[in-house]
Formats: structure tokens, sequence, C-alpha cells
């Protein structure tokens, strides 16, 4: 018999996640599953739980909360031997790699997934010794973004993160950056700096509609240091799906990125605070499969 973990944060989802798991079971048993489910109690521990899943090797994994669920879900899958399809109930505020994916935000809808057979092969970015979805960010608005709380998403949703960041767009302080990637070097004063793996980032769809799931790169977004006025046109560039077509922007892809600064400098990764500078990151082709 196959066999199916569920990786359940019971605090997701308004405290409901708990009610769907006698449904989700169901539709696994009839798939052919022997279902555990595995609820989180602590940071990691969706980390953990699918590791266990590896190397126990189960046939599917499925991560049942936010995007930090899933962050850490795919962290402890990522790089193994025997490596689970993944299944994803998406229960968050923002759920950003469910939207690139195509996932229904909700609920029944996402549940239903669980009992197709379409799958699809995911690029997994590396950023040093961790892993991520969708996004890496190096400035004054990505570390304000990981400041973002629970209640704030709660309350605002996607709009949390656009009110966070725009308290740091007053300060108009641009950082020393160069940037190393597959078709050269950049050397400069930037704003903000921005490597998507998918187009969607922070609940907004748009702000690179070129990525792909599987394209095999990320898309850099290089903000130089612009007036206030010019800023806001950036912002609403962003909005717009047309980021890349700024001239204080500059865009490339890439397979590999490495970013250092003689500034102290942190890095936001997948909304959640990532390691100072120097970092480098790299694409993991097509490196897991995912119920779509």
């Amino acid at each position: 018999m196959k066999k199916a973990m569920l990786i359940v944060n019971p605090s997701s989802g308004k405290e409901e996640a708990l009610d769907y798991v006698e449904e989700i079971t169901s539709i696994l048993n009839d798939k052919g599953y022997e279902v555990e489910v595995a609820q989180t109690e602590k940071e990691l521990d969706a980390t953990a739980f699918c590791q266990r899943a590896c190397r126990d090797e189960f046939d599917l994994v499925v991560s049942m909360g936010g995007d930090g669920t899933l962050n850490e879900t795919i962290n402890g899958m990522v790089d193994q031997d025997h490596r689970p399809l993944l299944g994803i109930v998406p229960l968050g505020t923002v759920n950003d790699f469910a939207r690139a994916l195509q996932i229904p935000l909700k609920t029944e809808k996402a549940i239903e997934v669980l009992g197709t057979d379409e799958r699809k092969s995911v690029d997994i970015g590396q950023f040093n010794d961790r892993y991520f979805v969708n996004i890496f960010a190096v400035g004054a608005v990505a570390e304000a973004t990981y400041e973002v709380t629970p209640e704030q998403k709660t309350k605002f949703g996607a709009f949390a993160y656009v009110m966070e960041g725009f308290k740091t767009i007053t300060e108009q302080r641009s950082y020393p950056l160069r940037i190393e990637h597959d078709n050269g070097v950049w050397e400069g004063d930037s704003f903000l700096f921005l490597a998507a793996l998918t187009n969607s980032t922070a609940g907004f769809e748009k702000l690179s509609p070129e990525a792909e799931v599987n394209d095999g790169v990320m898309h850099g977004y290089i903000i130089k240091n612009v007036s206030l006025v010019r800023t806001a046109t950036i912002l609403t560039a962003i909005l717009r799906g047309q980021l890349k077509e700024e001239g204080d922007v500059e865009y490339f892809t890439s397979s590999k990125i490495r970013v250092t600064s003689p500034e102290k400098m942190m890095t936001n990764v997948d909304g959640e605070e990532g390691d100072p500078l120097p970092v480098t990151a790299k694409v993991l082709p097509s490196h897991i499969e995912v119920l779509v």
C-alpha cells in the first residue's frame, strides 16, 4: 500500500485546519494511500516530519498550512535521495507558491486536487544552505516586510507587506551592491534587489509575470537609487506587471546569483528573515513534483 504523510499546522486557516483532516484522509484512502497525520507544534517540525517521510520512502507528503509550513516542508524534502510527490492545501494569508501553481486558494477546491493525478515538476532555489520557492530580496523594503506580524497579515492580507514597505520608502536610502550573475556583474547603489522564482510575491501575481515555476532561472530586478516620485511609479509598475520596463530598473535572468556589499545587510527569503550578505543562490531545476 502507498504511504502518505499529512503535515498539518493546526493554527492555520483560522485554526480550522484540523476540521479538514478526516476529509483529506478519506480522499487519500480512496487513492490507495495509508495516511499518517503529523501535527506541527513548533518551528521546524514540518521539516523534521518531511525528512522522516523521505527516509521512510513515503509516496506523498501533503503540506496543510501557510507559506511558512510549506517552506519548512520543502526544506525537508530538497536534496533527499527519495523525494515524495508534494500536495498543497494552502491555508495561509498569502499562499504565493500555490498561486504560482494555480492551486485553488479555497480549501475545498484545493482538497479536490489531492484526488487527481496531474503533477508538475517545479524549480527550487538554494539560498546558501537553505531553500526557497518564491523570492529572495535585499534592501530596506525587504527587511521591513519580514517584520509583518501574523495579526497584520490576518487583518490586512497581502496589503500588510505593502504597508510595511511604504514605511521605509520615505528614508530613500540605497546601498552599495555587487551582483554577480550568469551574464556578468552589476555594481552600484541599489534601493532594492529582488530575485524571483515565480510570478507571485506577497500575494501580487504580477511582480514577475515572465517567471515560470520550471524555467530554470531566477528573474532579477535591480531597482536603483531613485526619487520618492519615481519610487511611487515603480510600485505602480509592480502592480501592473511592468517592472522590468522601468528606466530605473535593471532586469536579468540567471541560474545562479551572488550578492555582496561592504555594508552589513540582511536578506528576505520567502517573506522571512534570511542570512546577512554575502549570499549565493542557485536554481535546482525541476527538483520536486507537485500535485496541481
